[in-house]
């Protein structure tokens, strides 16, 4: 570790962090650190303990607080700090941005005139297309779907015929949930890969077809990156297959949820299943 860094120019640097294994970070990151003017973290201690796992002294430095529920006075007072020095911020894991708080602060540093520098490094998405086993030649990013069935159902359905792999964050409370929804919205055979503990003593992935992968064998710790297979190209289903799937759907779910579940799983637009799905109801 230099003892002696060089100054940094004024701005905000976004600090990639690691994701598991404390030793993936890189010098740079460690260098920016050290030589900041201020540091902000989402989780101070354990910026802090970083740090101290890779002897960056604090040097009476504070770590400054800021995460999603952050007041707008917060940011801009970390706005200013970035206008008038040098700001290196850190998410809890991984690199800012990415699911993680920092938009809206970056957002406002450039609004202000300052500079914003990537210092990039760890990314759990990142990782997990590199040992998921799926195509990585064109990926879609969504993020954290949302925690409510039917609000994750629909975005699966917006989602379904998007023709790439489709890389997912989720906690281990929900995943056995998201498994579910993808195997029925999207089909039973999309292939999915379960990516957990990623760069940590007990990675794991679990790889199948969405529908035969048994959720009483996972286990359920930490956090969970879930690569979804690209929807498969050919012919639209007919009529009698749609009427059939909706007829199915709507005998243990509502008209909304079943149209919603059918036009996910067979790559149709929403709008026009739940029209036919409020036919069949009439009928």
């Amino acid at each position: 570790m230099n003892s002696d860094p060089r100054p940094l120019s004024a701005g905000l640097y976004l600090v990639a962090t690691p994701i598991g294994n404390a030793r993936d970070i890189t010098l740079r990151a460690l260098d920016v650190l050290a030589a900041a003017d201020t540091l902000a973290a989402e989780d101070t201690r354990t910026a802090r303990r970083l740090m101290e796992i890779h002897g960056v002294p604090l040097g009476g430095r504070r770590v400054l607080a800021y995460h999603d529920h952050s007041s707008a006075p917060d940011r801009a007072r970390l706005v200013e700090a970035a206008r008038t020095g040098s700001l290196a911020y850190v998410s809890e894991a991984g690199t800012p941005l990415l699911a993680d708080p920092g938009f809206r602060l970056a957002r406002e540093v450039r609004s202000a005139g300052g500079a914003v520098t990537a210092v990039p490094g760890a990314s759990a998405l990142l990782a997990a297309l590199s040992v998921g086993g799926l195509p990585t030649d064109r990926f879609f990013f969504a993020g954290f779907l949302p925690s409510a069935r039917a609000a994750r159902r629909a975005a699966l359905a917006e989602l379904a015929q998007v023709p790439a792999t489709l890389v997912l964050y989720e906690s281990p409370n929900r995943v056995t949930d998201l498994l579910g929804d993808i195997a029925e919205g999207l089909g039973p055979d999309r292939p999915v890969s379960l990516c957990r503990e990623l760069t940590k003593k007990f990675e794991e992935v679990v790889s199948g077809p969405a529908g035969a992968i048994d959720p009483a064998g996972l286990t359920l710790k930490g956090e969970f990156v879930v690569l979804v297979g690209a929807a498969e190209k050919g012919e639209g289903p007919g009529e009698e297959e749609i009427d059939a799937a909706l007829r199915q759907a709507m005998e243990t779910m509502r008209v909304k949820d079943a149209a919603t579940a059918v036009a996910g799983a067979l790559g149709l637009p929403r709008r026009e299943v739940y029209q036919r799905a409020l036919t069949l109801r009439e009928s």
